[in-house]
């Protein structure tokens, strides 16, 4: 290139620079396909008939985001509280109670949201609902927390995630088979209005794209901005000499 004339330092700076952005750029390519394939999968889920837990209990992981019913008794003197949820902006907890399952094991099952004031099981006796009864809801993997996530105090009955084996061990009895994912209920209202089900988020945010196209644009940028700095100026024209007259 005429009058390209690289130095040292910009040199050393921008090629990593660039290198690095283009890995960012194509890291969120390879994102973009991960999460629309985790779209995919939960709308054919959510769209596939109820499965009756009769046919669910040996193929859970093929079930993940498929809703589930079954039959069997809330264990209400067992219920955990799920810290730091919200609902319309409001805060509060989500209580999730085991559930036996009629000639079966125990399910977790997120029965759904409550108010700050409803916490304790005394605040909303009509929904500690006893004897036979049935659930519904989408099946659910435990959650991976992010470095963010504060640690569960299990002690306490305070969890910020659904850590389901130390979950079993603080709600299940002594030799009692729980279940390797988990129930959010859906939104039949329970007695009394608390717990609120039907809490399930499931539009995932895929803004992917639109970051890979900026990491490039950057790339780009950086490119253009380097080659610029080391163009030489053009040379200025002699002037022309005057005839003496």
């Amino acid at each position: 290139m005429r009058g390209f004339r690289p130095r040292l330092w910009p040199t050393l700076f921008t090629i990593p620079a660039v290198l690095v952005m283009l890995g960012l750029g194509t890291w969120q390519v390879q994102r973009l396909f991960w999460k629309q394939e985790l779209i995919q999968e939960r709308q054919a889920g959510l769209a596939a008939p109820v499965t009756p837990w009769a046919e669910a209990e040996g193929r859970l992981q093929e079930l993940h985001w498929h809703r589930v019913t079954a039959e069997g008794e809330f264990l209400n003197d067992r219920e955990l509280v799920l810290a730091a949820r919200s609902m319309n902006g409001n805060p509060g907890y989500h209580i999730v109670t085991p559930f036996r399952i009629e000639g079966g094991p125990v399910l977790m099952v997120d029965r759904g949201w409550v108010p700050l004031d409803r916490k304790q099981a005394e605040a909303r006796p009509q929904g500690q609902v006893g004897g036979g009864t049935s659930v519904t809801g989408i099946l659910r993997p435990g959650h991976q927390p992010s470095w963010l996530t504060p640690d569960n105090q299990p002690e306490k009955n305070f969890w910020f995630w659904v850590d389901l084996p130390a979950m079993a061990r603080a709600a299940a009895a002594e030799g009692e088979a729980v279940t390797e994912a988990y129930l959010e209920a859906d939104a039949t209202p329970n007695p009394g209005g608390f717990p609120i089900g039907g809490q399930t988020r499931t539009d995932l945010p895929n803004d992917h794209l639109q970051y890979a196209i900026t990491w490039y644009a950057l790339a780009l940028a950086l490119i253009v901005i380097y080659i610029l700095y080391h163009r030489a100026p053009a040379a200025a024209p002699a002037p022309a000499n005057r005839r003496q007259g």
